[in-house]
């Protein structure tokens, strides 16, 4: 029989599972709601959406390569043990395969595409992944980069992907180096390359401010604005890459240590597990209360 939207809709909000299974569980089962229903239980679906709720604020960021092709990409799930879990690190490794291969431009795109062209999308695989291991897991983010056959990447995992940082090195073959940067990424976290990538109304912002600060010092006005610039490199060397110490030679700047590679740096993605999410706050007489209703 023919499968419509609103028959999709209703086993969507009966299970939580997500609306190409549904879509596949009706067709299935024939149209048959229950039948449907017992289809994506059988199949884990079901199960995962119940997790739906949960908190997932852990983790790992995973790094692919594939020539001139790499993706950093976040996972979540909802305790550091998990991460562990060999299923896990699987999963990191076919999806990091995944998005280096298809390069979609979304999360939800990928979730909707087929995986390695076994039918089965990335979403469905992921749910299945949940229903083994028996914890909410999220494909939350990840950035592919391309590079020329004259580039570099740079890959830095730290504490086994609680930190990732993915950089792209222009001019240079230097692996190495192309590390370097990447480590001091990890290390520094500034969220720029250079001075031109920060926003005029970033800078203007923050130049009121310094004003503000200087003024209320009691500084004269006079000499307020040239105390401004001169603070206006310290909030550069903070944000911007290029501008900052070198980790391994802070007497270097960035930037030097990248030209005397005969390089630049055109880009770079860091991420940190679970940062701005929300994170499960329990104490242990919650934890207790809460094992004892159960």
């Amino acid at each position: 029989m023919a499968i419509t939207a609103k028959m999709v809709k209703e086993l969507r909000e009966k299970t939580g599972a997500g609306m190409m299974d549904c879509k596949k569980a009706l067709q299935e089962t024939e149209g048959n709601i229950d039948k449907a229903i017992d289809y994506l239980r059988e199949k884990g679906i079901s199960k995962a959406a119940k997790k739906a709720d949960r908190i997932a604020a852990e983790g790992s960021t995973y790094i692919e390569v594939d020539n001139n092709t790499a993706v950093l990409l976040e996972v979540n799930c909802e305790t550091d043990f998990v991460t562990k879990n060999d299923q896990f690190k699987q999963l990191l490794a076919e999806l990091g395969k995944h998005l280096v291969g298809q390069k979609p431009a979304t999360v939800e795109e990928a979730l909707k595409q087929p995986l390695h062209g076994n039918g089965d999308t990335v979403e469905t695989y992921i749910n299945s992944a949940i229903a083994t291991i028996g914890e909410k897991i999220s494909l939350r983010r990840f950035k592919v980069l391309t590079k020329t056959d004259n580039d570099v990447f740079g890959s830095y995992l730290h504490m086994g992907g609680r930190i990732g940082v993915l950089s792209l090195l222009e001019g240079t073959k230097d692996e190495q180096a192309a590390k370097d940067i990447a480590m001091h990424i990890a290390a520094v976290n500034p969220r720029y390359v250079s001075r031109d990538e920060v926003s005029e109304e970033e800078v203007n912002h923050e130049r009121e401010v310094l004003k503000t600060q200087a003024l209320n010092e009691g500084k004269p006005e006079k000499i307020v604005e040239k105390m401004v610039e001169g603070r206006l490199g310290k909030f550069f060397e903070e944000i911007c890459l290029l501008d900052q110490g070198f980790v391994k030679d802070p007497d270097q700047k960035v930037k030097k240590y990248v030209a005397d590679k005969g390089a630049t740096v055109k880009s770079f993605s860091r991420y940190e597990v679970g940062e701005g999410m929300e994170k499960r706050e329990e104490n242990f007489a919650d934890e207790v209360m809460s094992q004892i209703k159960k």
